[in-house]
């Protein structure tokens, strides 16, 4: 029976599959047939006796039930997965199963290859998001909205400016996450302590082609295990994401709230918002994101503390990283899917956009009025005052800024005409279009 929801709630099947028990003995099995092949290639071991490990160094021989059988009896998995190879080998290949190779040399080069199948997905889910908001950000680049700094409006932007901007934060975590698999790719032949005693005078050649054999970079220096810096700073990128992710599904449930209602997450015709209220639309899947993004960026810190491990190491780090990496990749995979489908439905309410900009009756454009004045004569901080003046006018009488500027005397400036054009939020979006289409521009060459 299943009892996390990434078993059965949160997952998409691809990337959970990277993460099964099956998968993960599978990629064990991997390393130690392609350490036997180096092992026969140097002339350590007999060529037919790597033949037979490769040959039933794979599920098809090696049963996952036989692994946990072992395990159960001797409490240590890797040895396990060993004895249970070492069981179906027939011949001499029995004596050479494993040989020279510590556990972690296993698991943390196997680890690698799960951890570049995990990150290759992310790529394509940062890509596919990176898409959507491009193609939203052309759509909208003239949408004029209001803008909001301390949730109070502020002057006119665009909904394009919005989604260009997220789309620049997901070609920077495709660049980190580039740049970290350089650290994070690597694997290991380097023995208990790491000094590769136990491989003799060819430790060094057997470290390099195995590792290029499974198209791995190797590590300069190790103690038993890959040092977790490189997995922190790995898991710390990927917490980057979440907090982008959490940061953009904020912003949607913000904009869907009842008294902005601006945007909306798409709907399907038969769900329900809720049991009780049958009105209610909830923003539920930018919830559920915002919810998830915790769990990650929970996970940043726990991989920190997997560095400091005890002298040429401890096992510290083993529990926690059975929990942080599959659930982080699995939700996180979740979330950018979720995220794209959010955007790829998401519902704008353009009559709501018109009322939101209007809402303040003229407030949003005193600098674009405060610019103007300076420029027919009045000092800028005399213009400021005046205006900081007349706002407060507006707001204790409800009268627009128009009605107020005019009575306070702003007809020795502007005509009625000129004011207008001054009022009018599509005269002061700067330059928002061309930054949106520079972005289109830049990154979708990317």
């Amino acid at each position: 029976m299943s009892v996390h929801p990434i078993e059965y709630r949160y997952f998409y099947p691809e990337m959970k599959k990277l993460w099964t028990e099956e998968n993960k003995l599978e990629t064990w099995l991997k390393v130690e047939a392609t350490l036997v092949k180096v092992h026969a290639k140097l002339g350590t071991i007999p060529q037919s006796a790597a033949d037979e490990i490769v040959k039933k160094a794979n599920l098809n021989f090696v049963k996952l039930d036989r692994v946990k059988e072992i395990e159960e009896e001797i409490q240590h998995d890797l040895m396990a997965m060993v004895n249970a190879l070492t069981e179906v080998c027939d011949g001499e290949a029995k004596n050479y199963v494993h040989l020279g190779a510590t556990s972690y040399d296993i698991e943390d080069t196997a680890l690698a290859l799960q951890l570049r199948d995990s990150v290759k997905i992310i790529e394509n889910d940062l890509n596919e998001l990176k898409g959507g908001l491009l193609n939203l950000a052309s759509i909208h680049k003239e949408t004029i909205c209001i803008g909001r700094t301390h949730g109070q409006h502020a002057l006119p932007t665009t909904y394009g400016m919005k989604f260009a901007l997220w789309a620049t934060e997901m070609k920077r975590h495709m660049e980190r996450l580039d740049d970290v698999k350089k650290r994070i790719l690597v694997g290991k032949m380097s023995g208990a302590v790491g000094t590769s005693a136990s491989h003799g005078e060819k430790a060094e050649e057997i470290n390099k082609l195995v590792m290029q054999e499974l198209n791995l970079g190797q590590v300069l220096i190790t103690t038993q295990v890959i040092q977790r810096d490189r997995h922190a700073e790995l898991l710390m990128d990927l917490a980057l994401i979440a907090a982008t992710l959490d940061k953009i599904a904020k912003e949607i449930r913000n904009l869907q709230r009842t008294e902005i209602a601006e945007v909306m997450e798409p709907v399907k015709a038969k769900q329900v918002g809720s049991s009780a209220m049958p009105h209610k639309r909830n923003p539920h899947k930018s919830e559920r994101i915002c919810g998830l993004a915790r769990i990650i960026k929970s996970f940043a810190l726990t991989s920190l503390e997997n560095v400091s491990l005890e002298h040429e190491r401890d096992l510290t780090n083993s529990a926690p990283e059975r929990i942080i990496y599959p659930e982080t990749f699995i939700l996180l995979d979740y979330m950018l899917r979720q995220m794209s489908q959010i955007m790829n439905g998401l519902e704008f309410n353009y009559g709501n956009i018109k009322r939101n900009l209007e809402m303040t009756k003229g407030l949003i454009m005193t600098e674009h009025v405060m610019n103007g004045l300076v420029k027919r004569g009045m000092g800028r901080q005399e213009a400021h005052e005046f205006l900081r003046n007349c706002s407060s006018e507006v707001i204790k009488t409800g009268k627009s800024l128009k009605e107020v500027l005019f009575e306070k005397g702003v007809s020795k400036y502007f005509t009625d005409e000129e004011m207008d054009w001054y009022l009018n939020p599509k005269n002061y979006i700067g330059n928002s279009i061309g930054l949106v289409e520079n972005v289109i521009r830049t990154l979708g060459k990317s």
